[in-house]
């Protein structure tokens, strides 16, 4: 037993050694050319690096143009099914604020709310960014927020590290704080990432099951979880599929399928 555990220990090290080298691999990588950016938004407040590593990548271009990006295209969504005039609105898992510091510039009668498991981005989340009421949340599927009180929930590549118990879990919950009617928009990796399965995993996912990668902390990028449509469609059962897009290759990677969904 004593070895089991420091063998789990010892793996664990390397990994979290190696993912320490990645960072800065990437932060010498882009350093020029996000210095570059910044002097073109001096304005603009961008989050330490290792905040926007952990959740996206140390590329300021990109952290603000997708975000921004990724925000209109959302409201875009949310338009074709709902009024937006005055919505309570949720990013769920929220990380550094990348999608959720430019909602209010497309919905501003709308109140904002975004929640993350990581305290360090709550916190300079909070004390960074305006017109976005910010709360901490755990793994476990609890959110501080009254029952039906979203008009529109969205969680982007949350899904996505979190085990088969937790999908049960924080669907109940996302339900629980969801309208009668509301939208929950969420990004998944579906079938285009069969690519990076093993031939086991492949099998798994062709039978419609939870493939689940869980040999880090859940909830870390690297705890990765892939998304047959049928266990989505089963998952979500007592939700109106108004959209699924599936996902794509862009620039050589794979882009996540984009379901709607609408409570019943």
């Amino acid at each position: 037993m004593k070895a089991e555990i420091s063998n789990l220990l010892r793996r664990l090290n390397l990994l979290f050694l190696a993912d320490k080298l990645r960072f800065y691999i990437y932060k010498n990588k882009n350093k020029s050319k996000n210095k570059t950016f910044q002097s073109q938004y001096p304005n603009f407040v961008f989050p330490p690096d290792y905040l926007m590593y952990e959740s996206f990548n140390i590329n300021y271009e990109s952290y603000y143009k997708s975000g921004r990006s990724t925000a209109e295209r959302f409201v875009g969504i949310l338009k074709k099914y709902t009024s937006v005039e005055t919505l309570h609105i949720l990013d769920w898992g929220c990380g550094p604020a990348r999608v959720v510091r430019h909602m209010s510039d497309f919905l501003p009668g709308c109140q904002v709310y975004a929640t993350d498991y990581n305290e360090n981005s709550i916190a300079w989340n909070k004390s960074n960014i305006n017109n976005v009421t910010f709360n901490l949340n755990g793994l476990k599927a609890e959110l501080p927020y009254e029952n039906e009180f979203f008009d529109f929930v969205y969680g982007i590549s949350i899904f996505t590290h979190l085990s088969e118990q937790l999908h049960d879990d924080w669907k109940n919950e996302l339900t629980r704080v969801l309208k009668k009617g509301g939208i929950l928009l969420l990004s998944l990796q579906g079938n285009l990432f069969k690519m990076i399965l093993t031939e086991k995993e492949v099998r798994k996912f062709e039978n419609g099951k939870l493939v689940v990668r869980g040999n880090v902390k859940e909830g870390h990028r690297t705890y990765s979880a892939f998304h047959p449509d049928e266990y989505v469609e089963q998952l979500f059962s007592d939700f109106e599929v108004m959209e699924h897009i599936p996902s794509f290759m862009n620039n050589g990677r794979p882009e996540q399928d984009i379901w709607i969904f609408r409570k019943k």
